[in-house]
């Protein structure tokens, strides 16, 4: 019975994150490597599954799905922020929670898609299918601090899981279920949401000595590469963040159109 209880209270405090119980398995493990890989096969056929399901359906019914996406999104992050809060001794975790990632974005840009109409809503439409991917990638597979900081099967690491699998799925959902966009048109609106984030998260990270968006260093994420390409100088490291971002949006959305424009000739020849 001792040994169960000291089993339980070992296997919480891992769970829970804390620092005392457990050891982390580092970001890329193989425990990391599977449990990202099972995160993104159950989001890419959930989103295939619901999207071809809802794809001959009404609007209003296809939105439904957005509309559980918003929820569900935002409910887990307000569940972890208040535990955080409550677990943090300072009271200081908060700052971690904020979204000014662009992985977190999504908790405003889901809810914009789901319930905002016009033309605000076709480019928040758009916003999450170019950004949802990459934010539930990089926020999984290229979460270094937190895998190298929590064990993987941790309370914050799950839930985090969740919530960028929810953000790519909805990414995945709104193109396979035809909801989509990709007007050029709106790009004016998707690249001021976008250095908006941008500008608040550099005021936040001189304001709170944090890393927003990543913009203050790589933190050994993938953005070493263009730490490398500068050479460490932190002006020019910022710039080329932001630029790519902006490349990357432009890019996506003219790719897109011009994969769907070939496959829209092929079915009007057939």
């Amino acid at each position: 019975m001792t040994k169960y209880v000291k089993y339980k209270v070992k296997y919480m405090g891992e769970f829970f994150g804390k620092p005392t119980f457990g050891t982390p398995q580092g970001v890329y493990s193989w425990q990391h490597l599977l449990y990202v890989s099972f995160l993104m096969v159950v989001m890419v056929l959930l989103a295939i599954f619901i999207g071809i399901k809802c794809k001959n359906k009404d609007d209003k019914s296809k939105n439904l799905v957005l509309i559980w996406c918003a929820f569900l999104i935002n409910g887990f992050e307000m569940f972890k922020f208040a535990f955080n809060l409550g677990a943090s001794p300072d009271g200081a975790s908060w700052k971690e929670d904020l979204p000014l990632y662009l992985c977190r974005v999504q908790l405003i840009a889901i809810p914009l898609a789901a319930f905002c109409k016009g033309r605000l809503k076709e480019a928040a439409l758009d916003f999450v299918v170019v950004f949802g991917i990459i934010g539930a990638i990089l926020g999984t597979l290229g979460s270094t601090e937190n895998f190298n900081k929590y064990p993987v099967l941790s309370f914050y690491n799950i839930i985090t899981g969740i919530t960028h699998s929810i953000s790519g799925f909805a990414s995945l959902y709104i193109m396979i279920s035809k909801m989509d966009s990709m007007k050029l048109k709106n790009w004016p609106i998707v690249i001021t949401v976008l250095l908006s984030v941008c500008g608040l998260a550099l005021i936040a990270n001189a304001a709170f000595n944090e890393n927003y968006m990543f913009l203050s260093y790589h933190d050994d994420t993938p953005y070493i590469i263009v730490h490398n390409m500068v050479g460490g100088i932190s002006v020019l490291y910022k710039i080329l963040v932001i630029l790519l971002f902006v490349i990357y949006y432009f890019a996506f959305v003219y790719i897109y159109n011009l994969i769907k424009s070939k496959i829209n000739q092929k079915t009007l020849v057939k």
